[in-house]
């Protein structure tokens, strides 16, 4: 057992970094259909933590430019330089399609800030496949929202998981927003 006594504390601001936003309708059913398509057009590989579609989709990277910097100015307030590592094509599909528990910050790659998740399917069309984020314990653990065309965006250094798909297909896009080192 150990005790401890609180001798003083002075705060110089509180935090305000939010764990999470989104944007619903950020796509909608046609552009997410566009993006399935084109994913699937390219040749799927085992997921990592980097790569993906680089650049094929102009108009995906000027909105989810926009977005981003207007939910970060929000939310995050994140000193951030850009999407350089292109957004990442996922088809999860069962039995057990999953992206197991992890942070998206990695050593000997560029600062990863946020984290994007853009939900592609209609969640109608799969089952499981949550994602789901932690701030702290089991107890703490937030399901995102499923609905398609959801941009959801948080801190790179929170950990989360895609959860076993265990029906039908789910698709989505990720990527990470880089910036200069946290201080």
């Amino acid at each position: 057992m150990s005790e401890s006594l609180l001798i003083g504390s002075w705060n110089f601001k509180s935090d305000q970094v939010h764990q999470y936003a989104f944007l619903h309708n950020f796509l909608s059913k046609e552009e997410c259909k566009k993006v399935i398509k084109k994913g699937k057009e390219l040749k799927l590989k085992k997921a990592t933590t980097n790569g993906g579609i680089e650049r094929p989709i102009r108009w995906l990277f000027r909105r989810a430019t926009d977005s981003i910097t207007h939910l970060n100015n929000k939310y995050f307030n994140f000193n951030i330089t850009g999407l350089h590592e292109g957004f990442q094509f996922t088809n999860y599909k069962p039995p057990g399609g999953k992206y197991g528990r992890h942070t998206d910050r990695c050593f000997n790659i560029g600062i990863r800030k946020l984290s994007v998740s853009i939900q592609l399917t209609d969640p109608k069309k799969y089952e499981g496949g949550d994602l789901k984020l932690y701030n702290g314990g089991e107890e703490d653990a937030s399901l995102m929202d499923k609905s398609q065309g959801t941009l959801i965006i948080f801190p790179s250094f929170i950990m989360h998981e895609v959860m076993p798909v265990t029906k039908g297909h789910r698709n989505s896009l990720v990527t990470w927003v880089t910036g200069p080192s946290f201080k």
